[in-house]
């Protein structure tokens, strides 16, 4: 009882890192969107240098850890006179962390779109740019719902690794409280709780952003 009295204690001063975490979460959300989308149309074009250049981004940022990536942004970078504060640390290490991810979203859904598409928006004048912007991205996204939606869950858990490079989230705060009062289990137990109940809200909302896309696609 008086754990669970303690643990529950603890969530009020904890949950002062939600914010955090959701501007994490938004802002790396964005670039992620970004990158991921420039990244996949480049490898759809198959423009010679770049797609290979492409691939190897790809590959080397799924192929190594987030953590050790936003350790290298926050303490290597400054030994080639590049320094990040925390927070945009935390952004640019998610962001495009996830934008490799996010890049073989888009490129697998657009490369789903029937090739009619583009051949009939071309005969009806359209630019091969503008169909890809008008016709075939648009019907891509609705396609893409699933897969970034369960990224941005995982995004939000992330940001937890983000406490290593001195962000002040939900978890660094677990880990001070844990330090001064040396009830590790019911500070880490707090920082559990908060971060299901972020992430339960948002599986429901991309369960109800996949049903709307399927009962319009069904139209």
């Amino acid at each position: 009882m008086e754990f669970l009295r303690n643990t529950l204690s603890m969530i009020p001063l904890l949950a002062s890192g939600i914010p955090m975490v959701l501007n994490l979460t938004f802002y790396s959300l964005i670039l992620a969107v970004v990158v991921g989308l420039v990244l996949s149309l480049v490898r759809i074009a198959h423009i010679p240098f770049l797609n290979q250049a492409v691939v190897v981004i790809v590959e080397f940022l799924r192929g190594t850890p987030l953590l050790v990536q936003l350790v290298y942004i926050y303490y290597v970078f400054p030994n080639i006179g590049i320094h990040i504060d925390p927070i945009a640390s935390g952004i640019l290490g998610l962001g495009l962390n996830y934008a490799a991810y996010v890049s073989e979203v888009f490129r697998s859904s657009i490369n789903s779109i029937d090739r009619g598409q583009m051949e009939a928006a071309l005969s009806l004048g359209y630019t091969p740019p503008r169909a890809m912007a008008k016709i075939i991205i648009p019907q891509s996204l609705r396609v893409s719902v699933p897969p970034l939606g369960n990224y941005v869950i995982s995004m939000v858990k992330d940001t937890a690794l983000t406490s290593v490079i001195a962000v002040t989230e939900i978890l660094k705060q677990a880990n001070v409280v844990a330090t001064t009062t040396f009830q590790v289990t019911e500070a880490y137990t707090a920082a559990a709780i908060i971060y299901l109940a972020i992430s339960l809200p948002l599986s429901g909302l991309v369960k109800l952003a996949e049903w709307r896309v399927n009962r319009n696609v069904a139209k």
